[in-house]
């Protein structure tokens, strides 16, 4: 089963995207903060597959530190990053820091729920496909 991590200062996204990805049956925990967020991913094990992680939360680089944080603990932990206030420079540097994907909550009607859904499944297939080729390397290698 899938183990996702959904990080959010706001309660209510929080639960919202916790109750959509459930509805997929797939294992959600959630964190209010930060700090919260970086002590569950320091203490998952196995690691998350997935992180999904408010930009803007304690600070303007939140994001980028959980970001940090998850694929400190597992490189291969697919980390998408929500943002209320979306901007190309953001979007960059978590790209470029190694995020999966980088979604804006706010696009006027666009069902964002609906999008994000779409990007775990993504995420989750690429982490399956990175965990294989990494077990095909050490197969090969031995």
């Amino acid at each position: 089963m899938c183990r996702i991590l959904v990080i959010d200062d706001e309660e209510a996204v929080r639960q919202v995207v916790k109750r959509r990805l459930e509805r997929e049956e797939y294992s959600v925990d959630t964190a209010d903060s930060q700090e919260a967020g970086i002590q569950a991913i320091s203490t998952k094990n196995p690691p998350y597959d997935i992180v999904v992680t408010d930009m803007v939360m304690e600070s303007p680089s939140s994001g980028l530190e959980v970001l940090q944080a998850a694929l400190s603990n597992d490189v291969f932990t697919e980390v998408i990053v929500l943002t209320a206030y979306g901007n190309v420079a953001n979007a960059v540097e978590c790209m470029k820091r190694g995020a999966f994907d980088y979604v804006e909550k706010n696009i006027p009607g666009v069902d964002v729920f609906e999008i994000l859904s779409l990007k775990v499944a993504q995420a989750l297939e690429r982490r399956k496909m990175s965990l294989a080729t990494l077990r095909k390397i050490e197969q090969y290698s031995k």
